[in-house]
């Protein structure tokens, strides 16, 4: 059983990253560039410092892996908290109410306990692993669609779209012509929970780093979800990609994307 200390922090550190997320937004914002299109806030910053003095004060022995201080290192510690201290920062930086703090305990490599925190919407969901996953203290299940027709799915595009936004786009329009409706929120960990909430029925994205997607991928699992790599193999945050679903759908659309991977070697066959 996980220490229930563990699951508390998770809970504390997003709720007062929260805080300072908001006490951020708004005019006179500190924006600059990590890449081409990827900002960075005075808002990140600060919420990254306060979990790792968190740890640090709680858990000397742990180590945190976190997206903007030495997001790079390797995991060393049997415990590793791997934190997004913002995730959706373009949204934030633009004002758009669409961002969260994603946080999740790592136990010898596998994630053990989950926490997202959405301050927009005051909405907190959490997962332990086999404790199950919750938003605001209620149940989570994903939904019962088995038809990709009937389906909503969502998906994300990385920092490196202006590289390789053809191929991104042409999946989406894979998906877009075999499912009910494609949304892109600009949230991966959201995106995620969304799905551990039935509000999406299934979610996929490459490129992405840890922080993306450790939280969340748990919280999905604990809701009765089925998470694994975009080419079907047992999910690994740290190999970048990421297909979440509902269960039943899972199968469809790993076909999808095989099928859009031959029609991609065909066609370069003929350039």
């Amino acid at each position: 059983m996980t220490d229930p200390l563990f699951l508390a922090t998770a809970v504390e550190a997003v709720l007062r990253a929260g805080d300072i997320q908001l006490a951020h937004l708004g005019p006179g914002l500190l924006v600059r560039k990590k890449g081409k299109i990827d900002l960075v806030t005075e808002a990140d910053v600060a919420v990254e410092k306060m979990l790792r003095a968190m740890v640090a004060d709680r858990f000397p022995d742990h180590q945190v892996v976190a997206e903007e201080l030495g997001g790079n290192e390797p995991v060393r510690a049997r415990h590793c908290w791997v934190f997004d201290p913002l995730d959706g920062t373009t949204n934030f930086a633009h004002g758009l109410p669409i961002f969260c703090s994603s946080l999740a305990l790592e136990i010898d490599g596998s994630a053990a306990v989950a926490a997202v925190y959405d301050p927009s919407r005051r909405e907190l969901f959490t997962a332990t692993r086999g404790g199950g996953a919750h938003l605001n203290g209620v149940p989570l299940s994903v939904s019962d669609v088995d038809q990709l027709i009937d389906s909503l799915l969502v998906t994300g595009f990385s920092y490196a779209v202006h590289d390789s936004g053809e191929a991104l786009v042409s999946l989406f329009g894979a998906f877009l012509g075999r499912a009910q409706a494609v949304r892109r929120l600009g949230s991966a960990a959201l995106d995620l929970c969304y799905v551990a909430a039935g509000r999406f029925d299934a979610f996929w994205e490459q490129h992405l780093k840890p922080w993306d997607t450790s939280a969340g991928a748990l919280i999905v699992e604990e809701a009765g979800g089925r998470v694994t790599g975009l080419d079907g193999c047992p999910f690994d945050p740290r190999l970048g990609h990421v297909i979440a679903s509902n269960g039943p759908l899972h199968v469809v659309m790993l076909e999808t994307i095989r099928q859009w991977e031959s029609s991609q070697a065909t066609n370069g066959l003929q350039q």
